[in-house]
This record gives structure tokens, C-alpha cells and sequence, in this order.
């Protein structure tokens, strides 16, 4: 009996899941600030990636399993796929929780990796996508709306040059990933996809955590619940929507969502943490959706 792939049955309920992907994925990403704000009481960062791929691992492998999906059909394929999952999963979730952890402000690092759909842009050659005047000013407009969201979060003072440096290791990281994803491994059944990705980035993170942390981990309530949402939601569930949306758009258009996480992710704290709103940060909210909507019209 011939193997079955995940990807027509995606296919087959082509009409809503499409749809509803932007939308859903946006809602879903923002949460991971959120949850990285709670793990870190609990745990350092690279201890809790490398619980976070494991457990990640361990949800897949009875999909796969159970689903029989197809592995990837050669070594070079799954070589691509491991590389591009060091750089979107290891390398961008390292560098960000690294640099929140060595005292960066949650908004400054959003501001960082906010410049990612125009390094993606600048590069959209290299993988043969063109980028027209109307969605320059929509990625141009999405950063200031970004930039106003974030404005009054930003705080730079006692800055250590390392956490700015892992900041940008983090912009530089994702996008690379995507990029390479996108010209090098765009189809790939997700179950075993993915699978491949979190094995690979819990090889690479390994002897860091091993060699730079020696914390303990608090094993309370907080800790299982962080660490179960990162799985489920973000590992699984928005991981899947983005390589669904990798696969399906340009990778501009596709990373242009990624300025709507900062203004939903305001809202978040402000309706969980009594954060507090102001009309710029809401006047910047209008701008990102303006910018992302000149971004992903057709």
C-alpha cells in the first residue's frame, strides 16, 4: 500500500484552512511572548527549548505513526529540511529567548525581529520573488506601526552587547530559514517535516545548554502549562499554519504577518496583564494592518 502524505488531505480542505491560516496563525504566534514571559520564571532558555523540541518530538512520532507519513524520499531532502529548521527553530527561538533573558525589553526585541519581512523583501530575488512599489510601502508602514506599537516598551538602558547581538542572531536566523525553506524545501509532508526540523534543533542546542546553563528548572504548575502550550500551540498547531502558508504564498506576503504579532500580542497583555494601551500603540496597530494589507493583496 503506497504511503499517504499529509499534504492532499490539507489540499482537500483547501477552501476554509486557507483562509482562516493568516488569521489564525498571527493569533496563535503572539502568543509565544507571552508564553516566553511565564517559561522564563521557570526555567533558562535553552533548557526549556531543548524540553520544548523534545516534547514536540514526542507528539509527532505517533501522528507519524499512525498517519504512516511519507519520510522525506532522499538524505539531500532531509538534509535541506534539517537546515532550515536549525535557523527557524534554534536559531531564532534561541536567540530571542537568549536576549530576553539577559535583560532586553520584550518590546525592543520585537522591534528587532520586526525587520524581518524587509530583509526578506531585500532578498526576494535570490528565490525569484519580485517585490512591486505598493508592497515596499506596505512593509514600510507595517514597521512603523510596529514601531509605535512598541515605542514606549522599548528600553535600551544597561543593554549588554550580547543580548543585542543574539537579538539580531534571532532576525537574521528566521529569515535566512524562511528563505531557504521556500527555494530549497517548500513541499514536505509536516508531520515528518517537522519531525526532522525539532530533531535537528534539539541536536544544535544541545551542548550550548549543556556548557552555558546549570540552573534548575522549578517544576510548578506554570512550568507544565508554559511547556505544554509551546508544544501543542506554537510547535504544532502554528508551525504547521506558517509552513502551510510558506508553501502556498511569496515569502514576503507570508512574513509580512509577522508585524501583526506585536500590536495582537499588546492587546494580549493589556487584556491578561493589565499592560498599559495607549492611543499611540493603537494608532500603530491601524498602520500594521494597513502595511500587511498592501503587502499580501494580489
Amino acid at each position: 500500500m503506497p504511503t499517504r502524505s499529509f499534504a492532499p488531505a490539507v489540499a482537500a480542505g483547501d477552501s476554509l484552512l486557507i483562509r482562516a491560516a493568516p488569521a489564525l496563525f498571527v493569533f496563535l504566534w503572539s502568543t509565544g511572548f507571552i508564553v516566553a514571559k511565564l517559561g522564563a520564571l521557570y526555567a533558562p532558555p535553552l533548557t526549556l527549548l531543548e524540553w520544548r523540541y523534545a516534547l514536540t518530538m514526542a507528539v509527532l512520532a505517533p501522528m507519524i505513526w499512525l498517519g504512516r507519513a511519507q519520510w522525506p524520499a532522499s538524505r539531500m531532502q532531509a538534509a535541506h529540511i534539517a537546515v532550515a529548521g536549525v535557523l527557524v527553530h534554534a536559531g531564532y527561538l534561541a536567540g530571542v529567548w537568549g536576549a530576553v533573558a539577559l535583560g532586553m525589553s520584550a518590546g525592543l526585541i520585537a522591534l528587532i525581529v520586526g525587520l524581518q519581512p524587509v530583509l526578506t523583501a531585500l532578498a526576494g530575488p535570490l528565490i525569484g520573488e519580485r517585490v512591486g512599489a505598493r508592497q515596499w510601502l506596505g512593509l514600510v508602514l507595517g514597521f512603523a506601526g510596529v514601531a509605535l506599537v512598541v515605542a514606549d516598551k522599548v528600553v535600551v538602558t544597561g543593554l549588554s552587547a550580547s543580548a543585542l547581538l543574539l537579538g539580531v542572531l534571532g532576525l537574521c536566523s528566521i529569515t535566512t530559514g524562511t528563505l531557504y525553506q521556500k527555494r530549497f524545501c517548500p513541499h514536505f509532508d509536516l508531520r515528518t517535516g517537522t519531525f526532522v526540523q525539532y530533531a535537528a534543533s534539539f541536536a544544535a542546542t544541545l551542548p550550548f545548554a549543556l556548557l552555558l546553563e546549570d540552573a534548575p528548572m522549578r517544576r510548578e504548575p506554570g512550568l507544565y502549562f508554559a511547556l505544554g502550550w509551546s508544544v501543542i500551540v506554537l510547535s504544532v498547531a502554528a508551525i504547521f499554519l506558517l509552513f502551510l502558508l510558506i508553501r502556498r504564498g511569496a515569502a514576503t506576503r507570508v512574513v509580512s504577518l509577522f508585524y501583526l504579532t506585536p500590536p495582537t500580542t499588546a492587546l494580549m497583555a493589556w487584556l491578561l496583564f493589565d499592560e498599559v494601551l495607549t492611543w499611540s500603540a493603537l494608532f500603530g496597530m491601524v498602520v500594521a494592518v494597513v502595511g500587511v494589507a498592501l503587502v499580501v493583496r494580489r
